[in-house]
C-alpha cells in the first residue's frame, strides 16, 4: 500500500482510490477528505503494519480499540497483463555481450563480441549477435543498471525472484506469488497448473517457499524440442496414446469388484480422479502440449532446439490462459571459452525470443503478456584469459541488464546506464524489489499489500520501505 500524500511519519495510507480516516474516540478525524493532516502528528495514528493485519482481515469500519477505520469507494487494481512468460537465464548471461554492449572498452572486455548493430529504434543498439531482435527493439525496454552486488548464484536467484535478502523465511518466488493471486482460487479454470516451469525445476531455492507445496510449478520434464513432447505425468515416456487406452481398457476388464458395486460412493470418487487423469493424457490437456498443430514454418523459426520450442510451447500456456510460465533457460554460467558457447547459445536465444515477441504481438498477446528476461546476475565485463578460464566471465551482481516486454511496459526504451566497461550503475539504479514490484502492479497485484499465508505471518508482498530495503522506485517511465 503507497503512502498517501502526508509525510512518513504520519501513517496516513491510500490505495487505488481508497481512501483511510482514522476517528478518534474524541471525534476529532485524521485523514480522509477535509481532514486536517496537522492535528495528528505523535497520536493514535495508524501504521502500515496494523494496516497489513487490517486488510488481512478485511474489515470496514471495524471498531478496535475505540479507533474506527472508515473506508471510502473501493477501487481495484487495473490489471492490464494477465500473464508473466519468465524468460531465466539459468547461471546469468553476459550484459555486455548482449544488450548492454561496450564495443570502445577494448578486447580484454569484450573478446571477438566487439561488434554492435542499430535496432529499429532510434538510438538503441545491441550486441551484433542479436539481429533478430534488433528488428524487435519497439516490443521491449531494456533496464541496464539492475543490481543487487551478489555474486553467488543461490543468494542471487533468490534475491531476483523473491525481490527479498535471505532471512529467517523463505519467501516464494514471483511464479509462486502470482499462482497464489490468479491460480485456482481467483477464478482460474485451466487444465494444467497455473505456474509451469519448461522443462526442469530451477534447483536454486524452494520456489513455493512458506506458501507450501500446492504453489510449487509443475515441471514438465521431456524435452520440446523433440519429436514427442514427453511431459511428466501427461505424455507417459515410450508408451503410445493407442497403447495408453488399450490399458485403460484392460483395466477395466478386470475390475470385477467395481462392476459388482457400481454405485459405490467410494468408487465413484476413484473413477472420477480416473476420468481426470485420462484426460489429461488423452485429452485437451495432451493437445495442449502437441507441438505438431502448430505449422512447420513457424516451428522453424522458433528454431528447432529445446529454447525455441520452449518459447512456443510457453506462448500456447498464456494462450489457454496459464498465469505464469517459466523457462528454465540453462547453459550461461560461463566461466570457461566463454566465446565459444556463444557462437551456439546467442543466435539460438536470437531466434526464439524474437519469435516469441512477433507472435505473441501477431495473436494480440503481448499487451496482456509479460515476457520478462534476466538471469541472476551478469557476468564479469573483463574477460579471463588466463588458464584454467581460457576466455571465460566471472559472476558479475553489480550491474546487469534485464528485458521486459508487454502486459503494460512500454517498449523502445531503455532505463538506467552503466559506466563505459559495464562494471558499474551509473545511472538509475534497479533492484529486484522494483522490478517485481512493477510487474505485481501490472498483473493487479498490490505489492505492498498482505501477503496470505499458511503460517498466518504479518507479511507484504515486497518489502517496500522496510528499514535497509534498497529501492530506486518502481518503473514508472516505462509503464
Amino acid at each position: 500500500m503507497r503512502r498517501g500524500s502526508a509525510d512518513a511519519g504520519d501513517g496516513v495510507y491510500s490505495r487505488a482510490g481508497i481512501e483511510l480516516a482514522i476517528n478518534r474516540p474524541d471525534g476529532s478525524r485524521v485523514g480522509g477528505k477535509g481532514a486536517d493532516m496537522s492535528a495528528h502528528r505523535d497520536t493514535g495514528a495508524i501504521s502500515r503494519r496494523d494496516l497489513l493485519k487490517l486488510g488481512a482481515m478485511g474489515a470496514a469500519g471495524l471498531a478496535l480499540g475505540g479507533t474506527r477505520i472508515a473506508w471510502g469507494q473501493p477501487v481495484e487494481p487495473v490489471a492490464k497483463a494477465k500473464s508473466v512468460i519468465q524468460i531465466w537465464m539459468w547461471g546469468g548471461p553476459a550484459h555486455t555481450d548482449t544488450f548492454d554492449p561496450k564495443p570502445d572498452a577494448g578486447r580484454d572486455y569484450t573478446g571477438p563480441l566487439d561488434k554492435v548493430i542499430p535496432t529499429n529504434v532510434d538510438g538503441i543498439q545491441i550486441g551484433a549477435s542479436l539481429p533478430l531482435l534488433a528488428k524487435q527493439a519497439d516490443k521491449y525496454s531494456i533496464i541496464r543498471s539492475m543490481t543487487h552486488g551478489v555474486n553467488a548464484h543461490e543468494t542471487a536467484s533468490y534475491i531476483v525472484q523473491t525481490g527479498r535478502w535471505p532471512g529467517r523465511f523463505v519467501f516464494p518466488c514471483a511464479g509462486a506469488v502470482v499462482s497464489l493471486f490468479k491460480g485456482y482460487d481467483h477464478g482460474y479454470k485451466g487444465m494444467v497448473a497455473p505456474y509451469i516451469v519448461l522443462t526442469q525445476p530451477q534447483g536454486r531455492f524452494s520456489e513455493a517457499g512458506f506458501l507450501g507445496q500446492s504453489y510449487k510449478p509443475f515441471a514438465t520434464g521431456g524435452d520440446p524440442g523433440k519429436q514427442r513432447f514427453e511431459v511428466e505425468g501427461i505424455v507417459a515416456k515410450g508408451i503410445t496414446d493407442e497403447r495408453q487406452r488399450n490399458r485403460r481398457e484392460l483395466l477395466h476388464t478386470l475390475d470385477s469388484l467395481g462392476k459388482a458395486s457400481p454405485d459405490n460412493p467410494h468408487f465413484a470418487k476413484l473413477d472420477k480422479c480416473e476420468d481426470g487423469a485420462y484426460d489429461l493424457m488423452l485429452g485437451d490437456a495432451r493437445k495442449l502440449f502437441d507441438l505438431s498443430q502448430e505449422k512447420k514454418e513457424l516451428r522453424d523459426a522458433y528454431g528447432r532446439n529445446t529454447f525455441g520450442q520452449s518459447c512456443l510451447m510457453a506462448r500456447r500456456l498464456v494462450e489457454s490462459g496459464v498465469p505464469y510460465v517459466t523457462i528454465n533457460y540453462k547453459g550461461w554460467d560461463t566461466h570457461k571459452q566463454h566465446f565459444e558457447t556463444m557462437r551456439r547459445k546467442l543466435p539460438e536465444m536470437d531466434a526464439g525470443m524474437a519469435t516469441l515477441l512477433q507472435d505473441l504481438s501477431d495473436r494480440g498477446l503481448l499487451d496482456s503478456t509479460i515476457v520478462w528476461w534476466s538471469g541472476e546476475f551478469g557476468r564479469g565485463p573483463k574477460v579471463q584469459w588466463e588458464a584454467p578460464w581460457n576466455g571465460g566471465r566471472s559472476h558479475h551482481g553489480q550491474c546487469f541488464s534485464a528485458v521486459l516486454a508487454g502486459g503494460g511496459f512500454k517498449g523502445g526504451q531503455v532505463v538506467g546506464a552503466s559506466d563505459a566497461k559495464g562494471l558499474t550503475v551509473v545511472e538509475r539504479p534497479v533492484y529486484p524489489l522494483d522490478l517485481l514490484g512493477s510487474m505485481y502492479e501490472l498483473l493487479g497485484i498490490d505489492p505492498e499489500g498482505p501477503l496470505p499465508n499458511p503460517r498466518g505471518m504479518d507479511v507484504p508482498v515486497l518489502p517496500f520501505g522496510e528499514e535497509g530495503v534498497k529501492s530506486g522506485g518502481r518503473l514508472k517511465e516505462i509503464m
